[in-house]
């Protein structure tokens, strides 16, 4: 086993004189400021030179696509006005149209309506002429009829109470006569 103080002296740090963490010794400023002069002078003429015209470039080339992509959505927003107007002007026409439609069916519909009516007011009045007729002729029949079963109830009339015949022109005569 190792003794404790030999431990120790192994473990121990040794000491440098004149050492130190290198930025902060004032001896190394002027070497420090001029890598510093040149490492910033290459950084900006490498940003200057290259990375500032490809940043440029990206910048300007994403400016033109924005201001494309707004040229066309105005040109699509133009479209779609004119196509709307156009649908409009369309469905009014069409509106137009279905109304005149609907009015010529109408006047036909009005047409047929009032010829429908005129056959059917003839028929009605010829049918009702036709009745009338047949009416007229019944009634003389039946006039016909009522003036014979005058006749023959006069003549009966008279054989019962008189007992004498009577001939059928003396019941005309006397059934005429009465009326």
């Amino acid at each position: 086993m190792q003794d404790a103080t030999q431990t120790t002296a192994t473990t121990e740090q040794p000491s440098h004189k004149g050492a130190g963490f290198p930025p902060f010794k004032t001896e190394t400023f002027p070497s420090q400021l001029f890598w510093l002069a040149i490492t910033f002078g290459f950084l900006f003429v490498v940003l200057w030179r290259v990375a500032g015209p490809m940043i440029g470039d990206t910048i300007a080339a994403r400016r033109k696509r924005i201001n494309d992509d707004l040229a066309e959505a105005q040109k699509a927003r133009g479209d779609a006005d004119q196509a709307s107007a156009a649908y409009q002007a369309a469905l009014a026409g069409a509106r137009a149209r279905a109304q005149a439609l609907a009015e010529e069916n109408r006047k036909a519909v009005s047409s047929e309506v009032d010829k429908a009516k005129a056959v059917a007011d003839a028929e009605a009045q010829a049918a009702l002429t036709r009745a009338e007729q047949q009416i007229a002729q019944t009634r003389d029949a039946a006039r016909a009829h009522v003036t014979k079963a005058a006749q023959d109830a006069a003549a009966a009339i008279v054989q019962r109470l008189i007992g004498e015949t009577i001939t059928a022109e003396d019941a005309a005569a006397a059934v005429r006569g009465a009326q």
